[in-house]
Parts: C-alpha cells; structure tokens; sequence
C-alpha cells in the first residue's frame, strides 16, 4: 500500500480557521492550535450574546418607555398596569419606537390611558 500525504488537505483547513479568525489579537491569530480554540470560544460567545442582545433590546425599550412617561407624569410600571387594565395590547418596542419618533401620538396615548 502507498504512502498518502495530507499536505494540502491540513493546509486548507489551517487556511480556514486562519481566514476566520482574522480579527483576533496575538497568537490566537497566526498560530493554529491556539486559533482553533479562539475560534471555538468565539461561535459559542456569538451564540450566547444573540440571546443576550434581545435582553438588552428589551432593557432599553423599558428604559426608554419610562424617560417617556415619566414626562407626562406617569412610572413605567403604573403606565404597563394602566395599558392591560384597557386592554391595550401594544409590544414595548413598539412603544419605545412611539414615544421616540411620535411623541404627541405617545402623549396621546398616555392622556387616554390616564383617563
């Protein structure tokens, strides 16, 4: 049986974990034992932080629902109370997205709801 050399074959999978981990720092970027374990920890980061990012996206539509209501006088938990007590069925983005870009339609809306 011959002899079967896996030169090209090694070097293009090194040539592809190197390619994606282009932006890395240090060795973590040239040298490839250490590139494969960058690039391990770096998927599962990405993983983690997509189901991160909707956490903070909804932390700041709170936030910023609150700055809105606490101008016409109102907390961010009595206003929530107040939007299910009329049954008004509006997502916090979309408030969020209101009180930013239409604010005498969000002022609208908290005038109604108070009354």
């Amino acid at each position: 049986m011959s002899r079967v050399k896996g030169g090209i074959t090694t070097r293009r999978k090194h040539k592809a974990i190197l390619s994606q981990v282009k932006g890395h720092r240090g060795a973590s970027r040239t040298r490839i034992r250490a590139a494969k374990e960058s690039l391990t920890h770096a998927l599962n980061y990405s993983t983690k932080h997509r189901h991160l990012k909707k956490r903070d996206m909804r932390s700041l539509s709170i936030t910023r629902i609150n700055a809105a209501t606490r101008l016409h006088g109102l907390s961010y938990s009595k206003f929530i109370n107040l939007l299910t007590q009329k049954n008004i069925l509006i997502d916090r983005k979309s408030l969020a997205e209101l009180a930013i870009r239409e604010p005498e339609d969000f002022k609208n809306l908290v005038e109604q709801v108070k009354s």
